[in-house]
This record gives C-alpha cells, structure tokens and sequence, in this order.
C-alpha cells in the first residue's frame, strides 16, 4: 500500500513564526549568575542581535524576512504523510501521519532555523560564526545556510561522532565551513578537558564552550545554536504551522503528537502551534504533547529540573531546566542529536507543568522501529526520530489492543543517509542498549549542589 502524501503550495509557507512565551502557564525562570546569583541575560556580543532580541521576546508572532522564505522555497512546503504501509503491518486502526523534515539539502529540520540565524548574522555584517554539532545534522544545516549568505562558518563537532559519521564532516566541509573535532587544543575550555581526558570523545556541553569561548574572544565573529533556546525553536515553527494547513485539507486533528528530544527544537517547532489552539481554544480536541528520548540521556525521564550550566566549562549563565549534570559525558549511541545533557528551557516547564509527557527508549529498541518503517513506508529514518517512531508504533498497537480509532501524528525530523553504520551495528549484532542510571544523574547533581549551595530547594527531591 501506497502511503499518501500530502502537499502545499509554496505559497502556503507561513509568512510568520509562532512563538510561545506569552501563552505559557507562567514565565519563563530568568537565567542566574552564578555568583551574583542575579537574574541576567545573554550578553549581547553572543548572538546575532536579531536573534538576541527574539530571545527574550513577548510577541506572539514573529515576521519571518523575506530571504528567509526565498530560501525555505527550496524545499518547503516539506510533506505531510499519511504512514497507510506502517499501519497496515501494525493491523492498527490508528490514523498515522508524519511530517518529513528529511527534503531540506543538509537533511533535517536544523536548516529552518539554521537560514534564519545566518541571514540575521550576515545583515548584522559579521564575518564569522560559530557553533557546535552533535550528529552534524546542525553542523550541516549551518554550513549550508552561512555560505548562502556569504558568513564563514567554524564547527565543533562532538570527536565520538567526528570519527562515527565522516560523511556528515565531508558535507560540513563541501558547504565550505571548518570543523573540528571536539575537545581540541584551538579553546581554553577545550584543552583543560584533554588535560584531564587526552581521549575524551567529548559531549555537547564541551562544544559549546568551545564555540561560545571563541566567538566570545573574537572580533567580527558571534554563536550560533541549533536547539534549546527560545529564539531557536520559535524559527522551527514552520513545521506545525504547515502541519495544521495539511491535516485540515484531510479533515483531521491529532489526538498524539510525538516527537523525539535532544534538545527539544524539532519538537517544539510541531507542537507548540498545536499547543496555541489549545490555550486559545482553537482545539476541536485535546491532543496529547509527547516527547521521547534516549534511555541514554534521559534528562527529563530520569533529571532534575533545576538551575544548571547549559555547557562543560560553565560559560553560560545558569538556565533553570530538566538535567543530567553539566559535567555528563555521553555514552556514544548513534543518535548524537539527542546527547546534550539539558533540555529546552520551555519544554522543561511544560514538562513540570503536566502539559507534556515523556518517555525514554534504548537504541536497540529504536533501530528495531526504524527498520520496521523503513521496510513499511520507504523512506530510512535518523536515529533520533527513529525514538518518535517507536513511540507511536507503541501507541498505534495500543489501539489495535482497544480498538481505538485515534490520529497519531509524530516528526520524521531527518533522514538516515548519513547514519548507516548504526544500522550495520544493529543488524550484525553489536549495537548495546545503554541505560544511563539513576546514580549517575544523582552524582551530577551532587556536584551541582557542592558548586551552588544555595540551589538546593531545587534538588529537593534527591535523597
């Protein structure tokens, strides 16, 4: 059976971003620093001052530049599916739909806000940006989008994927930006791991200080990032948007919507639109919120939600959010895109809020669904969605045990192209389930409690 796909007129690109921080249940905890223990905010010389000021903005909707839509063109509209093979092998009487975020050049859904963020640096006339990458799907997605308008870009990409996915590094390289494998001798933050560590494979949080150091450090040059912070996931808004466009041309609604969690863009950018007409009203039904993530880094099945360094070498000020330490060194699981140790400030309130749900699988079971949907609807997913995948395979077996007729919409948010040699360790049986323990996330916050004493109401629910 052929699954149906379900197309816009280029059109029909949103002309504007959603964003949601006037719609939550409460603000937003401001950033501290950790010695003042003040409330603070970026400073400016970080970010594109563009990006800087959506940061922090209480507009509902955000005007998306026209260079940005000429460039979204490219491949948006991206396409709505109706998963009819997947569902049939399941004999599940769910709808299934998924939206493919895997047609944009580099692969994936980065490109949304990676377009955005280099139109805002190159208006501003910087030379340089910087970041970081776990999978390289947003090392890639930024190389791209910084040559379309003429900025040079630098990239760290954590060394346990640098060395695991050399392809995504050619394709960094064949945009024309530089990319190094993460921790390196070119940072001060970089070398004090290596001091420590010489083989460290590195982690997300140590990129970042890599990347946020120099761009700190350096004329003409400023950071880029490609999740967790607001001005970030406002840009992927675009998925949702479209999304509801789709669904209303086939006259259905999500009761589940599903998405995996690194750190919560891709997510954030399909439900929060959905989120909007819920708390607007708009909602001719209550849809389910849930966010999945890897047993291996499981911040908000298994963290705390409290203050936190958003990198290694405590850079950044301290963000409040569901964490597994700031000091967490991940195991090297092929969905690198999902080994940050923190999460979104706004999804992790939502989280404690009840609004969202969560829950965490291994990468045995993932690549098992993977497979399955391959085989089932053509297209090899990335590890990362391949959590949202085996989610909704769970659920649309769910209904098949009830009877339950439901719409199950979930975010295809890249393709596997570049991700093969996690398919071979699975398939030749070398692939562990690694399950990051509760002991681990509750020594991570010991040492966060030593550091700031004073943060302890937060880790009131250690023992």
């Amino acid at each position: 059976m052929v699954s149906k796909k379900i197309l816009l007129d280029e059109e029909e690109i949103p002309k504007q971003w959603y964003n949601i921080q006037p719609d939550l249940p409460k603000p937003l905890p401001p950033m501290i620093h950790p010695g003042t223990k003040e409330p603070v905010k970026l400073p400016p010389p970080l970010f594109p001052l563009e990006c800087l000021k959506q940061e922090y903005s209480m507009e509902r909707w955000i005007d998306i530049p026209e260079p940005v839509r000429e460039v979204y063109r490219i491949w948006r509209p991206s396409p709505l599916f109706r998963a009819t093979g997947l569902e049939k092998a399941l004999k599940t009487p769910a709808n299934i739909y998924y939206k493919y975020e895997g047609v944009s050049p580099p692969g994936s859904h980065k490109t949304n806000t990676a377009v955005a963020q280099a139109y805002y640096a190159a208006k501003e006339g910087l030379e340089r940006v910087t970041t970081e990458t776990g999978a390289g799907q947003w090392g890639s997605a930024l190389s791209y989008s910084a040559q379309l308008f003429g900025v040079k870009a630098t990239v760290y990409m954590v060394s346990a994927s640098y060395y695991q996915k050399p392809y995504r590094k050619s394709l960094i390289e064949t945009w024309g930006a530089e990319v190094f494998p993460s921790p390196t001798n070119r940072t001060k933050s970089g070398r004090t791991v290596l001091e420590g560590n010489p083989e460290s494979t590195g982690s997300l949080g140590i990129a970042i200080s890599e990347a946020v150091e120099e761009a700190l450090n350096t004329e003409g040059v400023k950071y880029t990032i490609g999740s967790v912070v607001n001005h970030v996931l406002l840009h992927q808004t675009v998925i949702g948007l479209e999304t509801q466009k789709q669904l209303a041309m086939v006259d259905e609604y999500p009761d589940q919507i599903i998405g995996c969690i690194g750190g919560g863009s891709s997510f954030s950018g399909l439900y929060w639109p959905f989120y909007h007409d819920k708390v607007k009203g708009k909602a001719p039904k209550e849809a389910e919120f849930i966010a999945v993530e890897s047993s291996a880094v499981p911040k908000v099945t298994k963290g705390y939600y409290t203050y936190d360094h958003g990198d290694t070498a405590r850079i950044i000020p301290l963000v409040k959010m569901h964490t597994v330490g700031h000091t967490f060194i991940p195991a090297p699981i092929h969905a690198g895109g999902l080994r940050y140790h923190g999460m979104a400030p706004t999804l992790s309130l939502l989280k404690d809020e009840g609004v969202l749900q969560s829950r965490a699988y291994n990468q045995l079971e993932i690549f098992e669904a993977a497979e399955l949907f391959t085989k089932t609807e053509g297209i090899i997913p990335a590890p990362e969605p391949s959590h949202a995948i085996k989610a909704t395979i769970d659920e649309a077996v769910k209904c098949k045990e009830t009877g339950e007729e439901k719409t199950i919409l979930f975010l295809l948010c890249g393709h596997g192209h570049f991700d093969m040699k996690g398919y071979d360790d699975y398939n030749s049986g070398k692939m562990r389930p690694y399950e990051y323990p509760q002991a681990k996330v509750d020594e991570a916050m010991m040492k966060l409690r030593q550091l700031y004493p004073w943060i302890n109401h937060e880790l009131s629910g250690m023992t």
